[in-house]
């Protein structure tokens, strides 16, 4: 350690409260902004690398981080650590980064076992939406592997564990060169052409990422990929070792983790809609853990009123509960409307909460999901020759007219599959383009 615990630095705005760790390039502290009183993360090269002939291009390599990813989370992702200054402290640089309450899903896996699938689903679907927006800021990750998914859990709230990605210090961008010259992290998560080229491309963090569910999901590491390409060893599917597991899920963790990088998804989208279409019609195989899975909400909102309209079979009355929630969650209640914004926004934990209660009681037959493979068949397409025709097929138009909701739709589970819930307002079909549905 190089700081130790009380240690006032930068001219006594952080006090150092404990080491947390770190690697052979960099150190971790905890922290207290004491102007803010806000509790903080530092990381700053190790002293060891300071020391080292090659020290001017590990630091270029950790402005570089510190640069991506302030980039990255301009927007104050949820699921994407935040940074909050870059400074220099007697010679050292230092990046100051949000403090995550809890532990990594490394360590949470290690103590509590292998995680039911829908939980592990969970975080990996918050990992996936924050790596689309990484990818589209033009930035590879490269280690999205179990130690750098931070879970953070509200005592006071049942199934509220939210991952957040971190440590971009081996993340590359997009621009050439196309390999990276360094060795990586934790190589039973990476695919071999990263390990042995430093090849980067979106597949790597495919691979990465269906590693880390394969892990949550067996609480045992995958077959390392260096061997499976050269010594010939085979990756033990993880429906073996947990022989409850769906098929689809199976389907997504191997296709996700193809040995060859042309074998994969393409893209992080691709492979969050295979995971998402993998659970459709699959929320409510354990009545009780799902109990609680149903009701969760980012935002506090409380879903019990949804739930017991669903479950009498009150379809306009659990219609228009719905719109109330959503509005509720979007904070768009005075409006009467979601924008664009509001729905690319709308918080995955809320979106499925109200998914999976229309899927449940309606057996199927109703749901945002069911509305999202009904698009995906009509062309997957947010234009609106694709709306028409998505309303066409699940009952919002008719002849060519778009339905009144308030007294020409079906509220019976004799209306087309996918009639509810109503979604067809202005910009509505964004929502189902998302890939956390």
């Amino acid at each position: 350690m190089f700081w130790q615990e009380g240690q006032l630095i930068y001219n006594g705005k952080y006090k150092i409260e404990k080491y947390l760790g770190g690697g052979g390039f960099a150190l971790t502290y905890q922290a207290m902004h004491t102007k803010l009183n806000r509790r903080v993360v530092i990381k700053t090269p190790n002293i060891n690398v300071q020391r080292d002939p090659d020290y001017p291009k590990y630091l270029e390599r950790f402005k570089k981080e510190a640069q991506m990813l302030a980039m990255c989370c301009t927007d104050s992702h949820p699921h994407i650590v935040q940074v909050f200054d870059f400074f220099e402290e007697n010679g050292r640089y230092c990046l100051e980064m949000q403090y995550i309450a809890g532990e990594s899903l490394w360590e949470y896996v290690q103590r509590q076992g292998k995680l039911p699938e829908t939980e592990a689903i969970k975080y990996i679907r918050q990992m996936g939406l924050a790596l689309v927006e990484v990818h589209k800021k033009g930035v590879f990750h490269l280690d999205v592997t179990p130690p750098n998914i931070m879970l953070n859990f509200n005592s006071g709230i049942p199934n509220s564990g939210k991952a957040v990605l971190i440590d971009f210090g081996i993340a590359g961008d997009m621009s050439p060169p196309s390999t990276l010259s360094r060795s990586f992290g934790n190589k039973a998560f990476a695919p071999y052409e990263l390990i042995h080229k430093g090849i980067r491309h979106p597949t790597v963090d495919i691979y990465c990422l269906a590693g880390s569910l394969y892990y949550a999901i067996t609480g045992q590491r995958p077959t390392n990929s260096f061997n499976r390409k050269y010594e010939q060893e085979e990756l033990v599917p993880p429906k073996q070792l947990v022989p409850s597991l769906s098929d689809a899920v199976n389907e997504a963790i191997l296709q996700g983790m193809a040995l060859e990088a042309k074998d994969r998804p393409q893209t992080m989208e691709e492979w969050l809609n295979l995971l998402s279409s993998s659970q459709l019609g699959r929320y409510f195989v354990e009545i009780e853990s799902i109990e609680v899975l149903i009701l969760a909400s980012d935002v506090g909102v409380n879903y019990q009123n949804l739930q017991n309209l669903l479950k009498a079979g009150q379809w306009k009355a659990a219609d228009e509960e719905t719109t109330r929630v959503m509005l509720k969650v979007a904070k768009r209640e005075k409006e009467g409307w979601l924008d664009y914004e509001s729905i690319e926004n709308f918080p995955c934990t809320d979106l499925r909460t109200i998914d999976q209660l229309w899927v449940k009681y309606s057996n199927g037959h109703f749901g945002f999901s069911v509305q999202k493979r009904i698009w995906l068949k009509c062309g997957g397409k947010v234009d609106y020759e694709t709306e028409r025709f998505l309303g066409d097929c699940v009952g919002w138009r008719f002849k060519g007219r778009w339905l009144s909701r308030e007294d020409e739709y079906n509220y019976s589970l004799y209306a087309l599959q996918g009639h509810l819930p109503a979604i067809n307002d202005n910009n509505a079909i964004l929502l189902l383009s998302r890939p956390d549905l």
